[in-house]
């Protein structure tokens, strides 16, 4: 056995336990069985393993309270349940609380390592996203850009080229998507780093405002503007598009250092500043309409960097809610574990319209109501997130019922995954855990084409 091979923990008292571990074992993993809850516990305190198989229901076993014991420990954990026969509202609660898979009835080998494999994989996935978000952040001093898409990874590219560089630079997306820390990564990875980082929202002020704020007050010759106070430093001009034509001509002479000759806008050319400027609007429709100077657009646009919006980088929402549930449990106290998988995904499937910033919003709120030492599911979603209100779509879960067969159980969730996924077959059969061929011959025998057609509780799949 290798020294670095993957741990797997056995909670079974059953005759299969043997057979269990000697399949993992065959897989090239280190197993480690135990019989009942008690042990379970020790066993993931004393060293917590990469993978859990556990029985749900067994004698001095509750498989539901080692599944959340394991998560607590190691949120990205794979976890596979066990059960003899199905019992849907363990079934359900199992998903709801991030098993990777539920077996019921014999042991399927195969399906098992291929998705304990799969958590694997997503755990290594996750520890090496923490590991570069961790040297960004030592290269930059500052908090990463949370992420490994390829949208983010885009952006930090960017930032570690033009970082070390005197280039002005103009910062595009939405509200929300993050521009003031793209701002703030370009200042502490430049030698300009021990200066001053100074910001300035520009359409939190009037007109007469903001140029007092960057130039000083005209009036009375007293107050250093912004331009003095960032001298050897960033300035950053947050809502440039909201700058007055007459701020436009100010910045633009402040800029080329030459101009009129009022003392403030000397001070601010002589000012030894790097300028970085961010907007959500399009500049160079502006500067069509006359409302934005082309001439200062093509000095601040020298180097552009467009971040994008949560939905298109929604592979990174999973890092971003672990970072932002960490960061709501040390300002409030608080000790969540994490979210569950079907929590996550319902997250996943939103549009954030106001972006990071309101996810960051929305997990601290959950965080606030959310009692106890647990992990977030779809019960802690706001309604409308949980496919309650206006703007939230179905729910993830089946409708399961005592008495229904597993046939139907099996066609129930298959049908609410692919309406999940939207019809996307490989994202439904990776999150079922089962092979794109299986559920093509699920579709055909559970006659649920076209996708979104809703499930019958009462009919039976045509043989």
């Amino acid at each position: 056995m290798a020294k670095d091979a993957p741990t797997a923990l056995i909670v079974d008292p059953t005759r299969g336990a043997a057979s269990l571990a000697r399949t993992l074992r065959e897989a090239g993993m280190a197993v480690t069985t135990v019989r009942d809850g008690a042990a379970a516990r020790r066993a993931l305190q004393e060293s917590p393993p990469d993978c859990v198989v556990t029985r749900l229901r067994a004698p001095r076993l509750d498989g539901l309270a080692v599944l959340a014991l394991a998560r607590s420990m190691r949120p990205a954990i794979g976890v596979v349940v066990l059960a003899a026969r199905l019992d849907p509202e363990l079934a359900a609660r199992a998903m709801t609380q991030g098993a990777d898979d539920l077996q019921v009835g014999p042991v399927h080998a195969e399906r098992l390592v291929a998705v304990l494999r799969r958590a694997l994989e997503r755990a290594a996935l996750v520890a090496r996203a923490a590991e570069l978000e961790e040297r960004l952040d030592r290269r930059y001093r500052t908090d990463p850009l949370t992420g490994a898409s390829p949208a983010i990874e885009r952006v930090v590219d960017q930032i570690r080229h033009v970082a070390p560089t005197r280039a002005m630079v103009l910062i595009e997306g939405e509200r929300g998507a993050g521009k003031s820390r793209v701002a703030r990564a370009l200042h502490q990875g430049s030698p300009r780093r021990e200066g001053p980082f100074v910001r300035v929202s520009l359409g939190a002020l009037a007109p007469a405002q903001a140029e007092a704020a960057l130039f000083g007050d005209e009036d009375t010759g007293k107050g250093r503007g912004r331009f003095e106070l960032a001298h050897r430093g960033t300035l950053f001009l947050d809502e440039i598009d909201r700058a007055s034509l007459a701020l436009q001509s100010r910045l633009l002479g402040a800029i080329r250092g030459r101009g009129p000759d009022e003392p403030a806008d000397a001070a601010a050319r002589r000012a030894d500043v790097r300028i970085l400027a961010a907007t959500d609007q399009d500049l160079a429709a502006l500067a069509r309409g006359g409302r934005f100077r082309a001439d200062l657009l093509e000095r601040l646009g020298a180097v552009r960097i467009a971040v994008p919006p949560l939905r298109e980088r929604r592979e990174d929402i999973p890092r971003l809610v672990e970072r932002f549930v960490q960061e709501a449990n040390r300002a409030h106290g608080r000790r969540i574990g994490g979210m569950t998988h079907g929590a996550l995904d319902r997250l996943a499937a939103y549009d954030w319209p106001g972006n990071v910033a309101e996810l960051r919003d929305r997990i601290e709120s959950m965080v606030l109501a959310a009692h106890g030492r647990r992990r977030l599911d779809l019960s802690d979603l706001p309604a409308a997130l949980r496919g309650e209100g206006p703007d939230g779509r179905e729910a993830v879960l089946p409708v399961l019922a005592p008495g229904m067969t597993v046939e139907e159980a099996e066609r129930h969730l298959i049908a609410a995954t692919l309406r999940h996924t939207g019809g996307h077959k490989p994202r439904a059969a990776a999150m079922l855990g089962i092979g794109l061929r299986t559920l093509y011959r699920k579709i055909r025998e559970y006659r649920l084409e076209p996708v979104g057609t809703p499930a019958h509780p009462g009919r039976r799949p045509s043989r």
